[in-house]
């Protein structure tokens, strides 16, 4: 992890979404030197107590302001919520989306059964007015604090972040190494679908050099 960097340097991260990632990236991002504001699905009321808690230092507020003062939106709602959510609430925005489709678990949610697109350029395609990240996803929250490390570090872990808005993808990017981690740039939502649920990288706690390598067996098979 990095050392704290002052809050004005760096973007706002707006949270949407207080489960279980939503505050394990929120206290990640405060360590860093980020700013971060968090909403659950209503009154933030509800969970000023528990944003207290949980996230000491993030400010809880109503899902509409947090994702307008935010520079960075992170999508970290029930995925069989998605299809109530509004769209304008993250028009213009860079969002991260750490959602992931899993049938198995979520049961079959039929927005994101089309073959043809992995589950973020679906998300994509309803966001259209934002600019979608894919990153985070593929680790484990309850393990994102504990496996940071400084750069340079031997045993440094990398995240993959896939966009097809470089700009975006390099935000977010600062995002991932900022907090702890390698960042590995991957060229478009399309190539993302390897950080999803049964890709090569899900769930696998790989180093940069590592990650690399799933990419090229990838490109070769």
């Amino acid at each position: 992890m990095t050392s704290p960097t002052s809050t004005t340097t760096l973007p706002r991260i707006g949270i949407l979404g207080a489960g279980h990632v939503g505050p394990a990236i929120g206290r990640v991002a405060i360590e860093a030197g980020y700013p971060v504001s968090i909403a659950g699905s209503g009154d933030p009321a509800k969970i000023a107590l528990i944003t207290q808690i949980l996230v000491p230092g993030a400010k809880a507020d109503w899902p509409a302001q947090v994702a307008a003062e935010a520079d960075i939106v992170i999508l970290a709602i029930p995925l069989h919520k998605f299809r109530t959510f509004d769209p304008s609430l993250v028009a213009g925005k860079v969002v991260v989306d750490l959602m992931n489709y899993w049938a198995p678990i979520d049961g079959t949610q039929q927005l994101f059964e089309d073959p043809r697109y992995g589950s973020s350029e679906i998300i994509q395609q309803h966001l259209s007015g934002a600019r979608v990240v894919k990153s985070f996803n593929h680790a484990g929250y309850h393990e994102l604090e504990a496996d940071r490390r400084p750069a340079g570090s031997p045993d440094r872990l990398a995240l993959g972040v896939a966009g097809d808005d470089r700009e975006a993808v390099e935000l977010v990017a600062a995002l991932v190494e900022n907090i702890g981690y390698d960042a590995v740039l991957l060229d478009s939502l399309r190539e993302g679908r390897i950080l999803e649920p049964g890709g090569p990288v899900f769930g696998a706690s790989l180093n940069k050099e590592q990650f690399a390598q799933v990419l090229t067996a990838k490109a070769a098979a």
